[in-house]
């Protein structure tokens, strides 16, 4: 059933486009896509275990609407967010003639948005896409933005594109049926959001954990609103991650070398990530760069939703993978860093420095 309050947040980007946040969106997405889109034919991308979920209700929806629609599903997981899987994309797009005037739509996760943003991005030099995220990590950051990627042996992320979406749908409903492995995952992200940019929020977060929050579904719908509003501020202010938007990788650079030391498996992004906020903030904290118990707080704050991970690497350890991060330029490296809860800056530092810091860190 479709809840009367739908909240509208309007991104200003290289794009100007709405991200929808309610309750029922799933069954009506057809309706609002028709909105922004004036496409034949929609090219349905989703893993298999949403395609069992959701994908013949989204497919439902979109051909009530009048487009005419081709469905993709891959195996899911982070295993899958590679060029294999984005050539046989793309091969599946020319078998069935989509045009540049055709649309795609990302039904899923975060794989799912990033490989069908970054197909979208590249298929005859750009095609419109669509996000319909139904886990809480994607509506609360990687639907919004614009960043697309898949994952290379040397690193995660490393190449992509940037691309802006025509149209977010976030259908609270979706989160029902998320494991709660999967919410906490998406936790780490919202976390985030509060040390680098909101107090209020991060307070917020503190007065719950993670049982309760998926049991208040308007507090939960709030609390997304409001990620999804400090994610566009940030996008609207550094659009192509130069500046500003540095400060949403917060725990990122440590995080994404935790991922590949594990070889995506045994570990979420949301738990890598919680892993390296943890890392970096006790390492600034010893070094001044924070203020005392900044590190404490964090820590009580990611237990309470499960994110009490603790990894085999050392920072030292971790170090090398960093290298390749996008914040490295030439020999110098952007840590960013929360000074204290909600409040982050982005620390330009040589990258020797940084692995001293590391070293220390690990004795």
């Amino acid at each position: 059933m479709t809840s009367s309050k739908i909240e509208r947040i309007t991104v200003k980007a290289s794009g100007v486009y709405d991200v929808l946040v309610g309750r029922g969106l799933l069954s009506e997405c057809g309706s609002y896509v028709k909105e922004v889109s004036q496409a034949e034919k929609i090219g349905l991308i989703t893993d298999d275990n949403v395609n069992a979920l959701y994908g013949d209700a989204v497919q439902k929806s979109l051909e009530s609407a009048g487009f005419s629609v081709c469905k993709f599903v891959f195996p899911h997981g982070e295993q899958s967010k590679n060029t294999d899987t984005l050539v046989k994309i793309w091969n599946f797009l020319c078998e069935n003639s989509f045009s540049r005037s055709d649309c795609l739509a990302a039904l899923g996760g975060g794989v799912t948005g990033d490989m069908t943003g970054f197909a979208a991005a590249t298929y005859l030099r750009g095609m419109d896409f669509v996000q319909i995220p139904t886990t809480l990590l994607a509506q609360v950051d990687s639907s919004v933005g614009g960043k697309t990627a898949v994952d290379l042996a040397g690193g995660k992320n490393l190449v992509g594109s940037f691309k802006q979406p025509k149209l977010v749908l976030c259908d609270i409903d979706a989160l029902d049926t998320l494991p709660d492995e999967f919410f906490t995952d998406g936790m780490g992200e919202v976390v985030k959001h509060g040390m680098i940019k909101s107090a209020k929020l991060f307070e917020l977060l503190e007065k719950y954990d993670l049982k309760s929050l998926r049991e208040n579904k308007d507090v939960l719908e709030d609390v997304i609103a409001r990620n999804i509003a400090i994610k566009r501020d940030v996008v609207q202010a550094d659009e192509f991650d130069t500046g500003e938007r540095m400060k949403l990788n917060f725990g990122h650079t440590l995080g994404h070398s935790i991922e590949q030391y594990y070889n995506y498996t045994g570990i979420t992004h949301g738990q890598a990530v919680a892993a390296g906020m943890k890392m970096i903030t006790d390492i600034a904290e010893k070094h001044m760069l924070a203020e005392k118990g900044t590190c404490e707080r964090l820590t009580k704050c990611l237990d309470g939703y499960g994110l009490n991970v603790s990894v085999e690497p050392t920072p030292e350890q971790l170090g090398s993978a960093c290298l390749n991060d996008k914040k490295r330029f030439g020999d110098t490296i952007n840590v960013i860093v929360c000074c204290d809860v909600g409040a982050s800056m982005i620390k330009k530092m040589p990258v020797e420095s940084f692995f001293a810091m590391l070293s220390e860190a690990s004795e």
